[in-house]
């Protein structure tokens, strides 16, 4: 990739400058006349895999709320066509740009379909292929992506803002920096206090709705990329049906402010390791460790989700014993032009906290 490789911790200390920067870029290239077939998209499918397709759901809900008909699929879905699904703009999303599913999507969409790539890398091989391209500007990253993934956050929020006519007044980004760094802090002395307890847990349960869905997938995704800890994301009304009866030794996150908090009480209180993620006022008590966010739009909030449990992975990871980025399988077959395999050389060293 052309965009430079930093350290998880690197990316963690210069995220919120990093956001500020990708949302001042997208802002200038949604403007651009270059970007006007974008605008007049009124059934936009959204397409991606890993993290990527995570952080559609923070889209999807925004624009199904405002009356857009919306929907995200898997790339691996789509590999041979886009038949079934009545859109008129493949919205593609793949930071590297190398993801073989999603260039396979937009091989074979259907024609008449305007194909749009957001990436963080360009050029890339699936920014040659699309009709339109949104970029992040070549921001550095981590292998475990402490800047591109909360960065596409960043940028689907303003591609949906902008398709569903969002006021410039309405934009969630302009104090995200501050927001960061404030998340940050109170995010590692909890974190810090839950740490030695959380790492002997066997697995992980992610529970949420609405747009942090995109929250407790990547939450999931990272425990098991980094931590090395089985992991499942899960609906909140769906986990209420029965899959929380497999609690024991388990951490849970709980993301919300809604029944979420009954269930993080309802778990806690069984003995139950739990983190909840919150903007409402609620006691930390016995098994229940609180985090509380600032109150903002719901892109934001899955930002800020972000960057508390990108703190509880590199605490994890280092009273585990697991270099933060020692990834362990390297599968040839999900990037065009193969594995960079200094992708896997460890880059990170453990905080000291």
């Amino acid at each position: 990739m052309s965009g430079s490789r930093i350290t998880f911790l690197q990316g963690q200390a210069g995220q919120g400058a990093a956001l500020e920067r990708v949302a001042d870029r997208v802002r200038i290239q949604l403007a651009s006349p270059a970007l006007a077939a974008l605008h007049t998209a009124r059934r936009p499918l959204f397409t991606g895999i890993g993290a990527s397709y995570a952080a559609l759901a923070v889209p999807v809900q925004q624009l199904r709320e405002a009356g857009v008909v919306s929907q995200r699929v898997l790339s691996s879905e789509i590999e041979t066509g886009t038949a079934g699904f009545d859109t008129d703009c493949l919205i593609a999303v793949s930071q590297g740009g190398r993801s073989s599913e999603t260039l396979a999507a937009f091989q074979h969409a259907a024609p008449g379909i305007t194909r749009t790539a957001l990436l963080n890398v360009v050029p890339s091989p699936l920014g040659d292929l699309a009709d339109l391209t949104v970029d992040l500007g070549n921001e550095p990253d981590s292998y475990a992506s402490t800047i591109g993934y909360p960065g596409t956050v960043v940028a689907l929020d303003l591609i949906a803002g902008a398709l569903a006519g969002r006021p410039a007044a309405e934009d969630p980004w302009l104090r995200i920096a501050g927001q960061t760094t404030a998340v940050h802090s109170r995010a590692t002395e909890v974190v810090a206090g839950l740490r030695e307890r959380g790492a002997r847990c066997i697995a992980a349960d992610a529970v949420t709705a609405g747009a942090s869905r995109a929250s407790a997938e990547e939450g999931a995704l990272l425990l098991r990329e980094v931590v090395r800890m089985t992991a499942a994301a899960s609906a909140t009304r769906n986990y209420l049906h029965g899959e929380m009866e497999s609690a024991g030794n388990t951490l849970h996150l709980v993301f919300g402010d809604d029944r979420e908090i009954e269930l993080a009480r309802s778990l806690s209180g069984a003995g139950h390791l739990t983190l909840l993620i919150t903007t409402a006022e609620v006691e930390a008590a016995g098994q229940l460790a609180v985090v509380r966010l600032p109150r903002c739009a719901d892109a934001a909030r899955v930002v800020l989700e972000t960057v508390v449990l990108q703190e509880l992975v590199a605490q994890l990871s280092a009273e585990r014993g697991v270099p933060i980025e020692s990834f362990v399988f390297a599968n040839d077959d999900t990037k065009e032009g193969g594995l960079d395999m200094s992708d896997f050389e460890v880059a990170a060293h453990f905080p000291t906290g």
